[in-house]
């Protein structure tokens, strides 16, 4: 354990606590583009605008867009015929856009940029003859939308090492392997490895699939973890990007909770902790940091510490048909 801070107080009644809060954190280019979008889908036709699954993995910032008109549903077949769509952040199956062209639905696409590359990447595979390896979670929107790219049975998920051990082609079967782009970094270079020594021929992306926010994050945790007895991750239970968080600050040896609001907390977590790590995942706002930190000022006299592994200046462009 990191020694407790001393006040500097004198009769102060909370103990002093040093605050490591991870950078980057919380909101990345593809989640500010979709709120964006969501907002001025608002703007431009009027409420309701509903939405095809949460926009971002967090109730805090669906819940505000129900507030401004926004309806969330889990299918098209809930969508009126005369109202307009969005299709969440995490991509869609080729179906999806496709039916609701069928009725004829105005729809804005605001998947992130980086998974319609990995959508791209998938479809050009196909093209040159190739069976996918799609490295992700099963059951993750994400991962539902890429598979969706191409027809059944051109793409084999895996999530584990031991699931590449139990995979079962030709030697002379033409292979490629994709990632979700909210992994860990440290498992999916395993898994990585374990593809090309199974199967040499297997090609992949010239460019890491896991995108830029996801390892920035990762990497932050990397460095305040090891100086902190405890590290908050700030998102939701089914946030991928969110879990990994808590993950890497595990395994460097430091206790992780994943919470989503600060009346989570537990105060006794707090005991014997004199260095507090924070971060939050890519769909987490920044109110929601400045919350916590509020929160934990009420039982600790906080000493605040930026730490930043990377800038980002990352900026997505909005749909044409939201800006001209």
């Amino acid at each position: 354990m990191n020694a407790p801070f001393q006040s500097s107080q004198t009769g102060e009644n909370r103990p002093a606590m040093k605050l490591l809060i991870a950078a980057p954190r919380g909101f990345c280019a593809g989640v500010d583009r979709a709120i964006e979008i969501v907002e001025k889908a608002l703007e431009r036709y009027g409420a309701p605008v509903f939405v095809r699954h949460e926009i971002v993995h967090n109730k805090y910032v669906v819940e505000e867009l129900k507030a401004k008109g926004a309806i969330f549903v889990e299918e098209l077949d809930e969508v009126p015929d005369d109202a307009p769509v969005v299709f969440s952040a995490h991509g869609v199956p080729k179906s999806v856009p496709a039916e609701a062209e069928r009725r004829k639905l105005l729809y804005v696409d605001a998947t992130c940029p980086l998974v319609s590359k990995v959508h791209r990447q998938a479809e050009r595979q196909i093209e040159k003859g190739r069976h996918i390896i799609f490295i992700g979670h099963a059951g993750h929107p994400e991962v539902i939308g890429t598979m969706g790219q191409v027809e059944p049975g051109q793409m084999t998920l895996v999530e584990t090492v031991e699931d590449v051990a139990r995979l079962e082609f030709p030697g002379d079967e033409e292979l490629s392997f994709l990632t979700q782009t909210t992994l860990s970094v440290d498992d999916t270079v395993e898994i990585i490895e374990a593809l090309e020594a199974r199967f040499p021929q297997i090609v992949g992306p010239k460019a890491e699939d896991i995108c830029y926010a996801t390892s920035n994050r990762q990497a932050a945790v990397k460095q305040i973890a090891p100086q902190s007895d405890l590290v908050l991750v700030i998102g939701a239970p089914n946030s991928s990007n969110s879990l990994r968080l808590v993950e890497v600050a595990e395994r460097l040896g430091t206790t992780s909770y994943l919470i989503q609001r600060a009346d989570e907390i537990d105060p006794a977590w707090l005991d014997g902790v004199g260095t507090l790590g924070l971060t939050a995942g890519a769909s987490a706002p920044e109110t929601l940091v400045r919350e916590v930190i509020a929160r934990l000022a009420e039982w600790r006299e906080i000493h605040e510490e930026t730490v930043t592994a990377v800038e980002e200046k990352m900026v997505f462009k909005l749909p044409r048909q939201l800006t001209e």
